[in-house]
């Protein structure tokens, strides 16, 4: 039996040659058309599956979720319930499976994608496993916990040739798209310096040992990173999807604020400078790590990153919520969400109402781009259906993965240069740091057996 991914490679190629549309009709093919449905498995069914990721990708058009893992008992059932539910109001005959290990999606032959909903320290390794099953794959910021986690994930889906797509929404909306080609075409003139705003996490988090609940698999749910003892703080809420689970706030699983909110904000001033493909070329700043109670990510922080062109970014938690960029002259442009939230638990600005898209003169938002200017990837619908639009069409969607890599590299070199204290110079080319042993040691971490991406990657890319 051929594959969707290869039937589609081939029609979108003879497709193109001859100028016909890349998506062929199901009243040419029959009802069963490789094109006709994306069928979608769901890794992950906690705040952001239950707010964000699957209520988006289930309403795309061309898609059915047929599947559900999640190591938590209770979620799994909540995401098979959900499903059935949605699709029950729907009219919609669907048998949703659930399963504990995300590996039984990945392995069946029927499914086309996959929708990465999981804490950070499990994005990158199923992220591999499903490019190497032919998997096109949708996953949530940041695209990893390290930088060379990162590498061995872009280098997986461009060895697979897979569709990827990160969920950096905010490219989708239309606000941040905006002030990028305002930027990109000069609107403010040479930018000399960029703000970035992001907020920051409290100290806290009740470190008693408690007992494993039953309903987890705990030792699965640490993954790569080292073996410690379950206390509900350390996971996620037991009584429901309930608020910002513990885990973000502990540098086991993540690097804190900087990563979560650093990979939107950062990501939107890569776009908008057209540093996609690289990256900062020094790194200066500090930062502060709560040392009581459970909870160790950075709390306050300043950072300034250098870019190719003398460019400065300052990341600064007293900065409004958003990117400010500022030309030469000192004309701007601020870009945020205004008072948007993505899920319900998303911290707000502090201070005064943020408008959403807002400049130094009003003038500068009105700046018309030229026909030769810089024109902007813009799709149609939501952000999950661009995911699904890419898979159809086998056109690369509008954050793939390099550029995904490269926004959270930059988010992980800031943490690193919290961590140390002092002026790191880094090559983007390399993905090194320049003459710095004590830094490049940061740049991965040791991964507990028989887990971790770089095992994966290994083992898979040596079966290819």
């Amino acid at each position: 039996m051929i594959s969707r991914r290869k039937f589609m490679g081939a029609a979108a190629t003879a497709a193109a040659a001859v100028g016909f549309p890349t998506i062929i009709p199901s009243s040419v093919l029959g009802q069963d058309a490789p094109s006709k449905t994306i069928q979608v498995g769901q890794i992950g069914f906690g705040r952001i599956g239950h707010d964000m990721d699957v209520p988006g990708i289930i309403k795309c058009k061309g898609v059915k979720y047929v599947a559900v893992a999640d190591l938590d008992k209770g979620r799994l059932a909540s995401g098979v319930k959900y499903m059935n539910d949605y699709y029950a109001k729907q009219k919609t005959s669907v048998d949703i499976k659930g399963y504990h290990d995300y590996n039984e999606i990945i392995g069946r032959k029927d499914i086309d994608a996959v929708a990465i909903s999981t804490p950070d320290h499990w994005h990158s390794q199923p992220a591999v496993e499903a490019a190497f099953a032919g998997k096109d794959v949708y996953m949530q910021k940041p695209a990893s916990l390290t930088i060379a986690e990162g590498r061995f994930f872009s280098d997986a889906l461009t060895l697979n040739k897979g569709i990827f797509l990160l969920g950096s929404q905010q490219r989708s909306s239309s606000q941040f798209h905006r002030a990028c080609e305002l930027v990109r075409n000069g609107a403010v003139g040479k930018v000399a310096h960029i703000e970035i705003g992001l907020p920051g996490d409290p100290a806290g988090g009740r470190t008693e040992e408690m007992p494993v609940p039953e309903a987890l698999d705990y030792k699965m749910w640490l993954g790569s990173t080292p073996e410690v003892y379950y206390t509900e703080d350390r996971v996620h809420n037991q009584k429901g999807i309930i608020g910002r689970p513990g885990w973000l706030r502990c540098e086991q699983f993540g690097a804190g604020m900087i990563t979560g909110w650093g990979s939107h904000h950062l990501d939107i001033a890569h776009w908008a400078m057209g540093w996609e493909q690289s990256g900062p070329l020094a790194i200066d700043g500090k930062g502060q790590f709560h040392t009581e109670g459970l909870w160790d990510v950075h709390g306050d922080y300043d950072i300034t990153l250098t870019y190719p062109g003398d460019v400065t970014m300052r990341v600064w938690n007293k900065f409004p919520n958003g990117a400010r960029f500022i030309g030469e002259d000192g004309r701007w442009i601020f870009v945020s969400r205004g008072a948007a939230k993505m899920t319900a638990s998303d911290p707000v600005a502090p201070g005064r109402a943020l408008k959403a898209l807002d400049a130094s003169d009003p003038e500068i938002l009105k700046f018309e781009i030229p026909e030769n200017g810089v024109k902007l990837y813009k799709h149609i619908g939501s952000h999950h259906q661009n995911f699904i639009d890419c898979i159809r069409s086998r056109k690369e969607s509008l954050v793939p993965a390099e550029t995904a890599h490269r926004s959270c590299s930059a988010c992980l070199l800031a943490h690193i240069g919290m961590k140390l204290g002092r002026k790191l110079q880094w090559d983007p080319a390399k993905e090194l740091f320049v003459k710095d042993d004590e830094a490049n040691t940061m740049l991965a971490r040791a991964e507990r057996a028989p887990y971790g991406t770089r095992r994966a990657f290994e083992r898979l890319s040596k079966k290819g």
